[in-house]
């Protein structure tokens, strides 16, 4: 009966202190400076793609630029800056969005086009480099822009 109580007392002990061994494990995510979701940081941390998605159909295909999940937003509150104050852009591993998605080996792509930090920071040359080249150039920038302001007026007469 002893060893039965030992052994159940030292199987509590180890799981507890796996356990606490486990989270060390978890990867550092830098604090956000802005104010919390409403909605809380772990619906964030598992809808963040499917509302950035959503938001991002409505930009691309009803030209709506006022949206609440736009890369844009998060960097407000989600920048992070090395030891001596500089913002870090998504080439280096302490950027806010690798920390989590290098853990889980998540490939990101939204930096080939878009800035992977707050507008008014510099980017290196190198990041622009990556950024697609529109067809017809500054020409096809404003034929893109034509196209959604009349998708949007005709969704407006709907």
């Amino acid at each position: 009966m002893i060893r039965v109580v030992l052994a159940l007392l030292l199987l509590a002990w180890s799981s507890g202190a796996m356990a606490e061994e486990r989270s060390s494990l978890w990867p550092d995510v830098p604090a956000a400076t802005g104010e919390p979701h409403p909605e809380g940081n772990e619906y964030w941390r598992k809808n963040h793609m499917a509302l950035m998605k959503h938001d991002r159909d409505l930009t691309m295909h009803l030209g709506d630029r006022e949206i609440g999940a736009s890369l844009k937003g998060c960097f407000e509150c989600h920048t992070t800056t090395n030891a001596s104050g500089k913002i870090l852009t998504y080439a280096d591993e302490g950027h806010f969005c690798r920390t989590c998605h290098d853990f889980a080996a998540v490939k990101v792509d939204c930096f080939s086009c878009h800035r992977s930090t707050p507008e008014g920071v510099e980017e290196d040359a190198q990041h622009a480099a990556i950024r697609p080249e529109v067809p017809g150039g500054e020409d096809g920038r404003n034929e893109i822009l034509a196209y959604l302001q009349r998708a949007a007026g005709k969704e407006a007469e709907k």
